[in-house]
């Protein structure tokens, strides 16, 4: 509900971004708790699409990282962040795609992400940033 979005807009879409029990058979998820195992944020991630990816390259791709709004600047999402990135590296992907919100482009950014170009409006998402392996391997020009 933070994101900056006209509420109607809020309103009929917040369903869509709520993970359910099917999501949990297609997804890897880790979530960060407090001590008494309140949840403070999820990632989420899956293999990307080729659509998503840069061309040639198999990606995965982070569908979601969300860390609850009072614990923002703790260093939660930055340990999120870094559970995804373990996974490109152990499942031998070429890197990490995300497709984020305009308001979460500066936490990507800051995470060593690069954005991807906007070559097709139809078929790119607009703020897709792109992270290569650190694992020795290809790297895409960005």
């Amino acid at each position: 509900m933070t994101w900056v979005l006209p509420e109607r807009v809020k309103r009929l879409s917040l369903q869509v971004y709520r993970y359910t029990r099917e999501d949990f058979v297609h997804l890897n998820m880790v979530v960060a708790e407090n001590p008494r195992q309140q949840i403070l944020g999820a990632a989420a991630w899956e293999e990307a699409d080729a659509i998503d990816a840069p061309e040639g390259y198999r990606a995965l791709l982070l569908h979601g990282l969300y860390v609850e709004p009072s614990h923002h600047r703790q260093g939660i999402g930055r340990r999120l962040f870094n559970a995804a990135e373990a996974a490109v590296s152990e499942h031998g992907y070429d890197g990490m795609v995300v497709k984020a919100q305009q308001g979460a482009t500066a936490f990507f950014e800051s995470m060593g992400m690069c954005s991807l170009p906007v070559a097709d409006p139809l078929r790119h998402y607009a703020y897709r940033y792109w992270k290569p392996s650190r694992q020795p391997g290809p790297r895409v020009a960005t």
